[in-house]
């Protein structure tokens, strides 16, 4: 009877004992990206890393996030992509378009990987795709910039002339050409995302030739700089606010915000609700935002800016409505009709009036 005490007696205690250790924590989601530029280009790079940190805000320890900056698009991108998969992140985000055959190779090499490409086009299984409506921002640019210019000459840096380029470029000068039927578009293709030198280059060769008005889709705050030297030079914020540079030269900006969705698809792939596909998100989802219009521009033209954006907003208007012809004349959008997704998203040509020389 005393021998039966002592077991019931020991057991209830290894009971207790048990349920006061800690339980084992679960294990972390490793999350992994990487960027073509440097965290601190205050433009597409900055933008990124601050979604990775917003997934950190979200999930706390329940997350495990490593960046690597400044990864060439190539060779190096492969590697790179190979190396965060094989130090166990379960979910990759690649953020530059020249990353995409580098996420398809290793992506097919890592079937229990799951990778996020931006900009891209190309999906797997394991590989989604996810982009923003840039040209939203161009569209309100081009409004603000077509009423400010004084020389009727506004100015475009191009990164590499690839479909989200050529739409912004394009809607740009739509707008500035609505409200302003003198402007001229000039272009100058810079041939990167991020080279502060050659980003200051070009904008110097449009304001020699009497830009008053500049964009970019280029990276680096190097084109604020030269138009602020110039001093009589109105710019915008390329992907994140560039506010230092305000309210002169930088009067507004195009806003990347990345934030949402990546905390939604690292939430996805904690739940199990993960899948494949393509998303393109546009000033309705907050994926772009329009940064503050600062004094430097006129209170009508703030506020016919605002009203353009809240039409986005509403989706009640498409920057690319007909009647627009391409740029040899032919036809492309009749009188009302909108762009479909597919045009937009194979964008191979200037629209009519843009004079500068499309690269191959």
């Amino acid at each position: 009877m005393k021998r039966r005490s002592f077991l019931t007696t020991t057991a209830a205690a290894a009971v207790l004992a048990a349920a006061s250790l800690p339980a084992f924590a679960e294990e972390a989601l490793k999350v992994g990206f990487i960027y073509v530029g440097p965290v601190g280009d205050m433009g597409w790079s900055y933008q990124h890393d601050q979604g990775r940190q917003a997934i950190v805000d979200a999930y706390g320890d329940k997350v495990q996030t490593t960046f690597m900056e400044s990864v060439p698009e190539g060779p190096d991108a492969e590697r790179a992509l190979t190396q965060l998969a094989l130090q166990g992140n379960k979910l990759i985000f690649a953020t530059s378009f020249g990353y995409m055959d580098a996420v398809m190779n290793v992506a097919a090499k890592f079937p229990d990987v799951k990778f996020e490409h931006a900009t891209g086009y190309k999906r797997a299984d394991n590989v989604s795709t996810y982009d923003a409506r840039f040209y939203q921002g161009r569209a309100v640019q081009g409004t603000i910039g077509g009423r400010m210019t004084k020389s009727n000459k506004i100015g475009y840096i191009g990164s590499f002339p690839i479909p989200e380029v050529i739409q912004g470029i394009n809607a740009a000068y739509i707008h500035a050409k609505k409200v302003n039927p003198d402007v001229e578009m000039k272009v100058v293709w810079a041939y990167t995302w991020f080279d502060p030198a050659k980003e200051a280059d070009a904008a110097a060769a449009l304001i020699a030739e009497g830009v008053d008005v500049v964009m970019q889709h280029t990276d680096s705050t190097a084109p604020q700089a030269k138009a602020q030297e110039a001093g009589n030079v109105i710019t915008f914020g390329q992907a994140s606010d560039m506010s230092s540079f305000a309210p002169m030269p930088r009067v507004s900006s195009t806003i990347d915000n990345w934030a949402p969705y990546y905390v939604q698809r690292v939430g996805a792939v904690m739940d199990g609700s993960w899948a494949s596909e393509g998303a393109w998100g546009g000033i309705d989802t907050g994926m772009v935002g329009i940064g503050e219009i600062s004094d430097a521009v006129p209170a009508e033209v703030k506020e016919e800016a605002l009203a353009l954006v809240e039409s986005m907003r509403t989706n009640t208007y498409h920057p690319f409505t007909g009647p627009l012809n391409k740029q040899d004349g032919s036809a492309w959008l009749a009188d009302g009709e909108v762009a479909n997704d597919g045009d937009l998203a194979g964008m191979n040509f200037f629209v009519e009036g843009i004079t500068a020389e499309l690269p191959n």
